[in-house]
C-alpha cells in the first residue's frame, strides 16, 4: 500500500508539472525579413524573461506563408498568438462560417485595448468580434537605389513619364540587365490600381462591387505593358529566371542592377538591408503626372491575433500586450513592424528615437498622399497567391499568352468571382 500510495504520489506530481508547464508555455508565429525576425525574438526573450514562460516560435519570410497559415488553421494547429495579414480576419474562416480568431474583447482585462484608436481596432472587427490589434498602417511608395541612378547620370522619377524615360536610358547606358524597377505580379497589380485611382478618382471596389469597367481596366495593365516594353521593368521571364522567392533576396536588387522597388513601408528595413555595401537607397515620391487624384490605399499592415484554439489564452493576451503595450517590447521590436498602431508605442519609440527614418519618411509620405480605402477581397488568397489571378494575369501578359484586353477581361471576372462569394 505504501508503494501504491508513493507511485500514486508521483504521478500526481508529474502531472501537475506538467499542467504547469503547459500553463507557461505559448507558441508564437510572424514572418518577415532578416531585421524584424532579430527584434522579433529579442522581444519574445524579453517577454521570457519577464513572465519565466517559454514562447515557440515558427517564422519565415513572406512567400508561400499565407498558404502555411491556412492550412494550419484548418488543422487546428496554429499556434497561440499569430502575426496576420488584415484580409485573414475576414477570409480565415471554418466550414460554418466562424472565424478561428478569438474574439479579443474577451481578454480585454489583459489587453490595454484603450491604446488603438476606435478606427484602428473597427478595422479589425468583424461581425462585432475584435479579431486582432494592429500593428501598423501601411501603403505603397517607391524605394529607389541612389547609386545605380547616379551611374546612369539621372534623377530617380517624379512622373509615370519619367518612369518610362529612366528606362530607355539604362537600357543604353547600364546595359540590358539593369532596370530601374522590378515589380512581382501583386506588386503590378497594387501600382496598377494606384494609377486607375489616381485618373479617375474612385476606389476600386465599392459596396461589394468592382467600381471599373473591362475598359478602364485595360487602360490600367497597357500602362504596365508599356512600363516593360520601355525596359522599365525586367520581364515575367526574367525574373523567373533569377531564382529569387522575394525581390529583397534577389541577387539583381542587392547588386544594384535592379535600381527600384515598389513596396510597404513596413518593408524599408528589409529592402534597405538586403543591399551590398555601397549602395545607398532613398525613398521616392508618388507619381504626380497620372491624372488629378491621389490614388493608392492604405491598411492595416498585420495585427496580433489568438487562435480561437488556444489553451493558455491568457498568457497568449499577455504576449501581444508586451509586445504592443509594455516598454520592453516596444523597445525591442523598434519599427520592424512599421510605425506602431499603439499609442504608447508610437510615444515610447518617438520619444526614444526607435523609429528607422526611412520607414517614417515612408509612412509620412504615404500617409498625406494616399487616399482610397481597400476592400479586403483585394487580398484574397484566390487573387494574391502565387496561383491565383493577379499571377496569372499578369504573366500571363508578359509571356505574351493574353493580350491587353484578354488580361483585362480575366482580371475582371477573377475579381467578380470573388465578390461573388
Amino acid at each position: 500500500m505504501k508503494k501504491l500510495l508513493a507511485v500514486i504520489l508521483c504521478l500526481s506530481l508529474a502531472l501537475s508539472c506538467a499542467a504547469v508547464a503547459v500553463a507557461d508555455e505559448i507558441s508564437f508565429s510572424w514572418w518577415g525579413g532578416d531585421s524584424r525576425h532579430e527584434a522579433t525574438q529579442a522581444a519574445v526573450a524579453a517577454f521570457e524573461a519577464a513572465e519565466g514562460a517559454t514562447v515557440k516560435t515558427h517564422y519565415a519570410a513572406w512567400s508561400g506563408w499565407e498558404e502555411t497559415m491556412a492550412q494550419a488553421f484548418t488543422a487546428g494547429n496554429a499556434e497561440d498568438v499569430d502575426m496576420v495579414n488584415w484580409n485573414w480576419l475576414f477570409s480565415f474562416v471554418d466550414g460554418s462560417g466562424e472565424s478561428y480568431f478569438l474574439d479579443l474583447n474577451e481578454v480585454a482585462d489583459v489587453i490595454d485595448l484603450s491604446q488603438w484608436s476606435d478606427a484602428m481596432l473597427s478595422a479589425c472587427t468583424v461581425n462585432g468580434k475584435l479579431l486582432a490589434v494592429p500593428n501598423a498602417l501601411t501603403g505603397r511608395i517607391f524605394y529607389w537605389n541612389k547609386t545605380t541612378f547616379d551611374q546612369a547620370g539621372i534623377e530617380f522619377p517624379t512622373t509615370f513619364a519619367g518612369l518610362i524615360e529612366a528606362g530607355q536610358i539604362f537600357q543604353e547606358k547600364l546595359g540590358d540587365g539593369y532596370y530601374p524597377l522590378a515589380l512581382g505580379a501583386y506588386d503590378k497589380m497594387i501600382l496598377m490600381v494606384y494609377m486607375l485611382e489616381s485618373k479617375y478618382g474612385k476606389a476600386w471596389v465599392e459596396d461589394g462591387a468592382l467600381n471599373y469597367s473591362v475598359e478602364e481596366i485595360a487602360e490600367g495593365i497597357q500602362l504596365i505593358q508599356d512600363l516593360e516594353d520601355a525596359h522599365a521593368i525586367p520581364t515575367a521571364a526574367t525574373l523567373a529566371g533569377d531564382g529569387a522567392d522575394s525581390l529583397d533576396k534577389n541577387d539583381k536588387w542587392i547588386t544594384g542592377k535592379y535600381a527600384g522597388v515598389w513596396e510597404w513601408d513596413t518593408s524599408a528595413s528589409k529592402c534597405q538591408n538586403a543591399l551590398a555595401e555601397g549602395q545607398e537607397f532613398v525613398v521616392g515620391e508618388e507619381l504626380t503626372d497620372l491624372g488629378e487624384y491621389q490614388g493608392g490605399f492604405t491598411k492595416v499592415a498585420h495585427a496580433f491575433a489568438i487562435s480561437k484554439n488556444s489553451q493558455n489564452v491568457e498568457l497568449a493576451a499577455k504576449l501581444i500586450d508586451f509586445l504592443s503595450n509594455q516598454d520592453e517590447g516596444i523597445r525591442a521590436k523598434k519599427s520592424e513592424y512599421g510605425i506602431p498602431a499603439s499609442a504608447k508605442g508610437l510615444e515610447l519609440c518617438t520619444a526614444e528615437g526607435l523609429i528607422d527614418p526611412t520607414v517614417a519618411e515612408a509612412n509620412a509620405k504615404i500617409l498625406a498622399w494616399c487616399s482610397f480605402p481597400l476592400d479586403p477581397t483585394f487580398e484574397d488568397g484566390a487573387l494574391k497567391n502565387t496561383d491565383g489571378v493577379y499571377q496569372d494575369v499578369f504573366d500571363g501578359l508578359s509571356y505574351e499568352d493574353y493580350s491587353v484586353e484578354e488580361a483585362a477581361q480575366v482580371l475582371a471576372d477573377g475579381i467578380n468571382a470573388v465578390l461573388s462569394k
